[in-house]
């Protein structure tokens, strides 16, 4: 991925110096980019590897995934804080993931460490495991679970090749 970007820029420089304009013009720059990105997308498949700007859209998407989820679960924290009687039952549950190896792992268990009601506690000794801590075991695991399933399927089209 690293070296696709790299070409890409490459080709928009070249492009901006064959323009022989006489000062650097963005659009020059970035139109040279535009036709790096097509040249560079006619020939991913001699990389070895996903075309770049798909694997920086599925970072946006997650990045979109885990505000959303952020945004969804603070609503439901401060709904259950500012009720008048405290009526939530924590409590602890397991959950097996299909994560593959320690970057993966490290990213959901953050992403559903950072969003509020659920805390990952431990992870078992085989790594496939996560013992889950929620505000509100009625209300929050289905959720949890819902949102954990939706963090990994966008973690391993980032991850994944």
């Amino acid at each position: 991925m690293p070296a696709q970007f790299l070409l890409n820029l490459t080709i928009a420089a070249l492009w901006t110096f064959l323009m022989d304009e006489d000062a650097f013009y963005f659009p020059t720059f970035f139109a040279g980019y535009l036709i790096g990105a097509v040249i560079i997308f006619l020939m991913h498949r001699f990389f070895g590897s996903k075309f770049y700007l798909i694997r920086v859209y599925s970072t946006l998407k997650l990045l979109f995934i885990f505000f959303s989820e952020l945004f969804q679960s603070s609503i439901l924290v401060l709904k259950q804080i500012l009720s008048p009687s405290l009526s939530i039952k924590p409590g602890i549950f397991t959950y097996t993931h299909n994560m593959e190896g320690d970057y993966e792992l490290t990213a959901l268990a953050l992403l559903l460490t950072l969003t509020p009601g659920s805390v990952v506690m431990e992870v078992s000794p085989d790594g496939k495991t996560f013992f889950i801590h929620a505000m509100d075991m009625e209300v929050s695991r289905d959720l949890v679970i819902k949102s954990i399933q939706t963090f990994e399927k966008a973690i391993m089209e980032v991850t994944r090749p």
